[in-house]
């Protein structure tokens, strides 16, 4: 009986340890790498979701959850977890913040080390680079500008006179029939066009974005249709 007895405690002790194992298992599995996801893909940085937080990283930064941006571009990003190396598409972001509903279009814009930033679209089917201003009142560009686009200024705008920061600039005030960024497009869109070379960079003002649904997080300026 004295034998059983020590067999039988053996024998729990042997279950016991091996409980212990499979919970040490267990909780390596529960330190497993996180979940990542690229919503967003520019050159040289990408927008990553990392169990749930969202932060554009710089090719050679590291983001949440020591995940490192090895490179970016429009197409991929190259990015480190747990000291491997994968590639990684654009994702779809399904986090109930950012969630978009698809009937929607929109675009993200990557801060540029100048602190601005930059978008390039069309304005009447002609490729136009701008600035984004949420300080200018409508879209603004100079005369050369609004010359390679073809806008009658002179003819079918209204003289105006404009205040910057250089002094009084005079103008006209035109209608743009379209000015389209990325998937998002805008019909009859008021605009300036100043005399000189003033502004050097067309300018994304109000008259357009008081039209879209924008908003700035860690870096990156989110452009929504509100259609």
């Amino acid at each position: 009986m004295l034998r059983s007895l020590k067999w039988f405690r053996k024998e729990i002790d042997v279950k016991s340890w091996m409980a212990a194992a499979v919970l040490a298992v267990g909780a390596m599995s529960l330190h497993a790498a996180p979940n990542v996801q690229v919503v967003g893909l520019f050159n040289d940085a990408a927008v990553l979701m990392v169990d749930g937080q969202r932060k554009l990283v710089r090719a050679g930064q590291t983001g949440p959850q020591g995940v490192k941006v090895i490179s970016a571009t429009t197409r991929e990003a190259v990015l480190e977890i747990d000291g491997v190396q994968r590639t990684f598409g654009l994702s779809r972001d399904t986090t109930a913040a950012a969630s978009v509903s698809e009937a929607k279009a929109g675009l993200s814009v990557a801060r540029a080390n100048n602190g601005h930033y930059w978008v390039t679209g069309a304005v009447n089917g002609q490729t136009m680079q701008f600035m984004v201003d949420t300080g200018a009142t409508s879209i603004a560009m100079n005369e050369s500008q609004g010359k390679r686009l073809g806008i009658d200024y002179r003819v079918a705008g209204t003289p105006m006179v404009a205040s910057t920061a250089g002094g009084n600039v005079s103008g006209w005030r035109v209608k743009l029939n379209s000015v389209k960024i990325g998937g998002i497009e805008v019909l009859g869109v008021e605009a300036v066009v100043l005399s000189g070379e003033f502004p050097t960079d067309a300018l994304l003002g109000m008259s357009w974005l008081s039209r879209v649904s924008f908003k700035e997080d860690n870096g990156v300026l989110r452009l929504e249709s509100k259609h």
